[in-house]
This record gives C-alpha cells, structure tokens and sequence, in this order.
C-alpha cells in the first residue's frame, strides 16, 4: 500500500510540474473575426494540430475571437488586452481593417504582428510583420472565370458580401469586377462583358449568416430573371437547412443553368450543397493550413528571421464537370 501511494504521490507531483510547465508556455495568439463563424473553426482545428505536433515547444497556440463576427469593436478590445498581457506574438484576421490598423498606431506593441486570413489595406500594412492567407483579389478573379465561363454573354448579377470594411472581402470583389470589366479599378459592373450588378445589389452580410440566407431569399424573391448569385464569401452555405430551404425555391433555374450561384469557401455543408446541385462552382480556401502555419511564422518573427511580406496558401476550385476537391468521398 506504500508503495502504491508512493507512486500516486509521483504521479501527482509529474502532473503538477506538466501543468506548471504548460503555464510557463509563450503565447501565440491567432484572433479571428468571430468564434460564430464555421471558416474560423477551421483555422482554430489547424492551431490545435500545431500544438499537437509540437508538445515540447516553448510556446502555445491561443485560438480567440470575439462571440460574434458582427462585433468589430469586440475584436479591437480582445487584441488590445493580448498586447496589454504581453503575448508572444499575435496573428489578426481584422473584421474592420482601418479601426484595427488605428488601434496598432496607438498601441505600437512591441511583439510581433502579422495578419492571418484578412490583412490591413494597403496603407497600413507596414503596421504588421508578414500576412498569411489567400490572395483574395486572385480568388475573387477564379469566381469571375466561372461566372463567365457558365454565362459567356453575361447577364444580371448580384454580389453578396460581408463586411464593409473587411480587406480580403473587399480585394475579392475588386478581382470579380476587374475581371468581368476587363480593366482595374470598377467599383460596379454596369454592362462590361454583358454583365450589370441589380439595383439594391451588393448586399452586406456583416458576417451575420441568418441575414446571408434572408437577403438571397429576397433577391430571388425580387429579381426572378436574376442571372447569377455570387457569395463573395460563404455565409449563406454555413446553415445547411436554412440555405436548402433558399435554394429550394429556384431549384428548376439553378438545374437548368438559368441561374447560377458560385460561393466562396470549401468547408464540409458547402460541399454537401454542392454536391446537392445548390451552387455551380466553389472556389476554396485553406483555413486548416493558415492555423497549422500561424504560429511557425510567428515564431521566426520572434527570432528575427527573415519571413515573406505575403505568404499564401492556395486555392481549390470545383466545377460540376470537375469537382476535384469537392468530389463526395
């Protein structure tokens, strides 16, 4: 019985000093826009397989965010009090790219920053060390290649984005208009190629993903000669039951081509919507990869190691004809 409790007694003590040891750990912290979100979920599974896969590093992946991906002053706040704990290091996916860009002014934390998914506009990106994510301008131009390539002569469109002041949103949306337009810098498609934006369209999700599925029922509801739907991101798809019940009312259009939806983003309901024939063509990227990665990088920032201005981590396109990343496993 001694014996016994002489072990016992070693083990608590291992446990102890492991626990201690796990509270010694530097932070990395990654905030992303909103813990409501499904996309940031995968970035928070690819932090805890960096953790899992480095158990004897000295630092720790914090995956955080504010409760909803609507509160952008929330975001702002939660940074500010990781820079005011003094964290390791930090990786941002700013919902409000110039209030964020603002706040670093005024702070000017001495650890290193970089953004992960979403960057700061362009103006401000000297205020972070590196951006890690999609090139967003890139994927808003794969969307405009399926559009065009489903609906050769154009048409009438409707582009449904997320947050005003959201960069990676925003760049996307330039890459689909640039594209269409032929020519940089249209703010709004209104005959190029065929292709013109509907009255009352762009709608701005704010992230909010029960508004994402009302404003695409209102739009069909309103426009039924609509063209082409386009999710900028994939809102509206990250509620299975809500975006079949949407879709269900132009099922006939969407299988004829009369209609076509193409959606930003891969994960396993949009896939699964896909597949249903609820959308033509997906264009997806890599959350898990930008989570596992996050915090390598923010490590050489930390050791002053040369890391790339803008480090991207791809994209996966499905078509009917070829569905590739989106064929049913």
């Amino acid at each position: 019985m001694r014996y016994v409790n002489h072990i016992a007694a070693a083990a608590l003590v291992a446990l102890a000093a492991g626990a201690a040891e796990a509270q010694d750990k530097k932070t990395l912290a990654i905030v992303v826009k909103g813990l409501d979100n499904p996309f940031f979920e995968q970035i928070n599974l690819g932090c805890q397989d960096w953790a899992k896969n480095n158990p004897d590093s000295e630092y720790e992946c914090l995956y955080t965010g504010p409760a909803s991906s609507a509160d952008e002053a929330g975001q702002v706040q939660l940074v500010d009090d990781l820079i005011a704990k003094g964290v390791a290091a930090i990786a941002i996916s700013p919902s409000n790219a110039a209030a964020m860009a603002n706040r670093l002014k005024e702070i000017a934390p001495k650890m290193p920053v970089m953004t992960v998914d979403a960057d700061l506009s362009e103006g401000d990106r000297a205020l972070r060390s590196a951006y890690l994510g999609t090139d967003n301008y890139l994927m808003g131009v794969k969307m405009a290649e399926q559009a065009t390539r489903l609906k050769p002569k154009g048409g009438t469109v409707c582009l449904q984005l997320g947050n005003v002041a959201a960069d990676n949103i925003n760049a996307r949306a330039a890459g689909f208009r640039d594209t269409i337009a032929g020519t940089k810098g249209i703010d709004r498609l209104t005959g190029q190629s065929g292709w013109s934006e509907i009255e009352g369209c762009p709608v701005f999700t704010n992230d909010q993903i029960d508004l994402a599925n009302q404003q695409m029922a209102d739009v069909f509801t309103s426009k039924p000669d609509l063209d082409a739907f386009i999710l900028i991101g994939g809102w509206a798809q990250f509620a299975p039951q809500a975006y079949a019940q949407v879709t269900d009312q132009v099922m006939d259009r969407l299988k004829s081509n009369d209609l076509i939806i193409v959606a930003g983003d891969t994960l396993p309901p949009q896939v699964q919507a896909f597949n249903e024939g609820r959308s033509h063509a997906q264009v997806g990227q890599r959350p898990f990869e930008m989570g596992q990665r996050s915090p390598d990088v923010m490590i050489q920032l930390i050791k002053g190691e040369k890391v790339e201005d803008t480090i991207y981590t791809g994209l996966d396109v499905c078509t009917r004809e070829e569905p590739g990343f989106c064929a049913p496993k």
